[in-house]
Formats: C-alpha cells, structure tokens, sequence
C-alpha cells in the first residue's frame, strides 16, 4: 500500500480521541498499566506530528487545518484544543511527579520478571533509558508548543493561559532537566581484554575475512584510535566507570546501558541541586537502549529546538555532553558495522553482541546506528546500496517479504518480541528478581531506517528500492492494526500477521513508534525528487527542439495577433518557461512539459502544411 503520512496521522488521531477521550476525560492506560514511559508515547502520538509538521500544527488557533479541526472536534474548537492540549501536559505532569516535586522515570509494567517472582515495589520504581529520552521528547515538544500558543494568548489577551502556561513550561523544563541527567549518567565505555569471553566474540564479529587476531586487533586499534582519544580526554560531566583505558591494544565498546550505570559520578550544577538516582545498571552498552538515547538526543539537538530557543543555560551544557556521545557513539558503530576492507561485519547477520547474544534484532539496531550516522554525514552510494540488502535480508528473515511457517522463531522478534536481562535490577532497594525488557518493534524500526536511508539515497534504483520495502513493511504492519475491541485503528494485535489471540487494547509502545515512521515518510517526501543525469540530457534536448520550433512559429504572427494559433503559442511558450525552471530539479516533469509542448507544435504545424496543400 501507499505510505499516506498524512491521511494516516489523522487516522491514528481519530482513533485516539475514540479509545482515550471519554466524558471529557482522558484514559491513560493501554495494554499494560500506565507509567511514566507509556504516558509520554501517548501524548508523542498527538504531539510530535503537531510539532513536527507544519500543518497538523494545534497551537495557532487561527491557522489550524480543517481536517485536524474535524478530526480533533471532540476537544472543541480550535482554541479549545490548544487549551485541552495544555491540560493534558499539565496531567502528564501531575502523574509522573512526586509530591516533594521531584519528576518520576519509573518504567513499571515495561519490566518484567524472568521468573515466576513478581517485581517489588522498589523495582518497578527503576528509571530505565527509555523514559529519560521519551521524556526528553515529549517535554520539547510540549515546551515548543506552550511557546506558540503563549504567543496566540497574547494576542488575545488571556492571561490566564499565559500563567498555566508559564507553570507548565517551568514543569516540562526541570523534567527535561533530569531525563537529560539520566541520559548522561547511562552512557557508558565497555572496555575488553582481548582474550576475555567478550574480546573474543568481538574479535569474531570483527574479523570476517580469516585474518590473525593480531591483524584485526591492529586494524582496530588505528581505525577505532580517534573515538579511543575523544572517551578518554573529552568525556567528563557525569562519566562512568571504564572510561579511563588502561592501555590502547583493549577492545571497547560504547553507547547506552538500560540505566543509570553502577558508580556512575553525579552531574553537578552551579547553583541548585537536580534530583539523581544511584546507579545500578550493568556497565555495559545495550544495542536497544543505545539506539531510543540517539533518537532522545536527535530532538535534544534539533533546528527546531535552537530555532525556538527551548533550553536553559544548563541545558544547553547538559546537550553540549550528550552531543559528544552522540557523535562518539555513532562514529564507533558505524566503524564497526563497516570494519574491514571485505565484507562488513553487519552483513554477517545475526550480530553477536559482547556477551555472546545474537539476534537478527541486534542486526537491525546496529544498521538503525549506521544509518543515524550517514544521516550526520555524506553517504556514499556503496555505503547505502550495501544497506539496502542488508535490510532486505533482514525483513525476509523477520518474516515480513516471506511467509511465516508454522512454529517459525523468527515470529518472535515481533510477538512477544526479543526478551533482553536487564543486569543490575536485582540491586534495587529492597532486592527482587532480575528483571527482562521486551522489544517488540522489529516492524516499526525497519520501516523508519527504511525511510530515512530513502531519504538520503542519490541512486534512484536504491531510493526505489527502499520504497517499494517500505511500502511492504507498512502492509505488514496494516494487518497489525487492531479492527475490534476498545480501540480500533491503533496497534498491536499481531494475530492479523501471525495468528493467535486477538488483541484489542492500544499498545502505545508500537503506536507511538509507527506515528514516528510516519513523521519520518512526512520528511523524506517533502525532499527533492532525485534527478538522474541522463533524463536531465534527455530534457535539454528535447526543450532545445521545441524552443527552436516554437521560434520558427513565432515568425508567422505578430505581437498584436490574438488568433487561437497566437494564444496557443503563448500558452506553449509558458510551458517551456516551466520546463526550463525545473530542467535541473525535476529533469522528468521537464521532459514531460516539453514533449507536450513539441505535440502542440507539430499539431499547429501540420494544421499549417495541411491548409497549405487545400489551396
């Protein structure tokens, strides 16, 4: 099917307000109990196309689209939206804060036990990286909307919005404040001894073309000495464990841990205290929490949120350190994903990770990095091309272009998902069972690094092949979405795909993220159409005969002739006037403007010769 971001939005929208907004209240829960993370994907799935797209925007009034005004009628009318908006940000608030005013991160019904021991109290208080970067989105987006809309209550003299409104944004930003903290605070280096278990199963994913461990572990050395340098003398504010290297030949690895990290330093501010958990998480990078911290960080760094100003002083230092990561993350996966001369380790599918877990989902998260880090710089045509198989194979091996058969392990990357240890929950206060995180976004991942690898494309067989997968993924995911039940519209209910039990209560984990892809399609479509070099010669030839015949037309009237052949010739000239303007931006709508113009002409010259001869 056709990828219609914008008819699919609206779609997404009017199903929310049916399964969410009742008596003029809002329902918060999904499939699993609320909680802080759950909570922001629910408001992400009306806010972040609000303030990510320019005509769905819900924060001035007087300019709101007529379908957004429809669609969203059962908040009111346009002003009454906005207003509803800031009191569903005001809940969100209330909900996720403790009474002394300290903001709540607690991931709840996401963690679940690997046994049959229920999670206590403690542990289903545990902030997880997740939440931090949810958080991080939402309250930019929420702080970017206020900011509007205070401006349209200014206008309007309301003066009791703009003070709602100055308590919310003052709420949003000390939230912001701390999920930011946290983001720092879970970074972490995973530094190796090259024969230790986890060097070992690095050096396998590293070496794909049989060299000796002395060669690959040289190779690593030069390739990787930059991002080495950077962790060791650049990273400070709220630095973790490992970060120092005891000497240049160990192996490493950087990124995300599901957490704040065990012993990780507390970041310190100049003139005030921000609340700071201790850290438990496993000291190590998780491939899942690392890619949800890029795409927190991505918002954090956006034109949108320089061009509206949205961060304090200490925010703004805060994003200078995550910006670092940032970087250094994406340089040192993106080395590895490619390392060698041969064949990269990212085409030995499945990725083994360092403690020796191997899952097509770790493929999959590794080429979401890559593709983040070509976005950050110029992509080669090889290094996209490559991709493109890459996510070829890996949506046949998820079953999304073939047919699953029966009793087939690849079902569960999407249902219930990949099941990942959380190390380090069984610290929490009070003890419990270790804890897992569940991922079942497989689908949805695919789909937006489809989109964006489309995005950056110049070859056109690429850039089509990438659509043609993307559009495939999003059928995959069309069956997924829940028909009956308490929300129709939304998603999961893989039984669509897989069978099963059906489903009919919103995953808001799965929904937020397809709301994501379809902001992601916004973009690559409002991108220039790619221009293939040989359609731009083809053009100019074609224009340069028409131009030239419509010359020689021009001999046979006078400017004051206002005959149908003159107005006809006009209206030809016109059309290659538009031809020539687009020749280097849209070379194929050129080619078609200039063959219609050519027929044109042979038509008025044939009328011509054709009279001629009845003389």
């Amino acid at each position: 099917m056709r990828i219609q971001p914008r008819q699919q939005i609206l779609d997404i929208w009017r199903a929310m307000l049916s399964a969410c907004y009742r008596d003029e209240k809002w329902h918060w829960d999904g499939v699993l109990e609320a909680n802080s993370i759950s909570d922001s994907e629910q408001l992400l799935c009306l806010l972040y196309p609000a303030t990510e797209i320019e005509s769905f925007a819900l924060d001035r009034p007087e300019s709101m689209s007529d379908d957004v005004r429809e669609v969203l009628g059962a908040f009111g009318g346009p002003t009454r939206i906005g207003i509803t908006m800031i009191g569903l940000l005001e809940e969100y608030l209330q909900r996720n804060t403790d009474a002394d005013g300290t903001p709540r991160f607690d991931a709840g019904s996401y963690l679940r036990p690997a046994g049959e021991v229920r999670p206590t109290e403690q542990q289903s208080a545990i902030e997880v990286v997740d939440s931090y970067s949810m958080s991080a989105t939402l309250c930019l987006a929420g702080l970017g909307f206020a900011r509007v809309f205070d401006r349209w209550a200014d206008a309007e003299r309301r003066a009791d919005i703009n003070d709602r409104v100055a308590t919310l944004s003052a709420g949003l930003s000390a939230r912001l404040t701390v999920a930011m903290t946290g983001l720092i605070r879970s970074f972490v280096v995973n530094t190796v001894s090259a024969t230790s278990p986890s060097g070992r199963a690095m050096l396998a994913m590293l070496n794909q073309s049989g060299a000796s461990e002395r060669t690959i572990l040289e190779q690593a050395r030069v390739s990787l000495d930059r991002v080495r340098s950077r962790l060791r003398t650049d990273v400070k504010l709220g630095r973790t464990p490992h970060t120092d290297f005891i000497d240049d030949d160990q192996l490493f690895e950087c990124g995300w841990s599901w957490g704040v990290v065990q012993d990780a330093d507390p970041v310190t501010f100049p003139d005030r205290e921000v609340a700071q958990v201790a850290g438990i998480a496993d000291p190590r990078p998780y491939l899942y929490f690392t890619i949800v911290a890029l795409d927190g960080i991505n918002d954090i760094l956006s034109q949108r949120t320089r061009e509206l100003d949205l961060l304090n002083a200490d925010q703004q230092r805060l994003a200078e350190a995550l910006r670092l990561r940032w970087d250094l993350t994406q340089r040192y996966w993106s080395t590895v994903a490619r390392f060698g001369s041969g064949r990269w380790p990212l085409e030995d599918i499945p990725w083994r990770t360092s403690d020796g877990e191997e899952s097509d989902y770790f493929s999959l998260t590794v080429s979401a990095v890559l593709i983040q880090e070509l976005i950050a710089r110029t992509a080669s045509d090889d290094d996209l091309t490559r991709a493109v198989a890459i996510f070829e194979e890996l949506s046949r091996r998820g079953r999304i272009k073939s047919r699953p058969t029966r009793s087939d392990p690849a079902v569960a990357l999407h249902d219930p998902g990949v099941r990942m240890v959380l190390r380090g929950t069984e610290k929490a206060d009070g003890g419990g069972p270790q804890l897992e995180w569940i991922v079942s976004d497989f689908a949805t991942v695919l789909l937006k690094r489809t989109l964006q690898a489309a995005q950056l494309s110049g070859n056109i067989a690429a850039r089509d092949q990438l659509m043609e997968l993307a559009k495939t993924v999003m059928d995959h995911l069309e069956r997924r979405m829940i028909t009956e039940g308490e929300a129709p519209g939304l998603w999961d209910d893989p039984s669509g795909v897989f069978g099963g039990h059906t489903r009919s209560r919103p995953s808001w984990y799965l929904t937020e993220r397809l709301v994501e892809c379809l902001v992601t399609a916004d973009r690559t479509y409002r991108e220039t159409p790619l221009r293939s070099t040989a359609m731009v010669s083809r053009a100019v030839e074609i224009l340069s005969e028409a131009e030239h015949l419509l010359d020689q037309e021009m001999l046979e009237v006078s400017q004051s002739d206002s005959s149908p052949n003159r107005r006809t010739l006009d209206m030809i000239e016109e059309r290659l006037t538009r031809a020539r303007a687009l020749i280097n931006s849209q070379p194929g709508t050129s080619f078609t403007l200039a063959s219609a113009a050519l027929i044109e002409l042979d038509r008025l010259a044939f009328a011509r010769s054709d009279a001629m001869r009845s003389i």
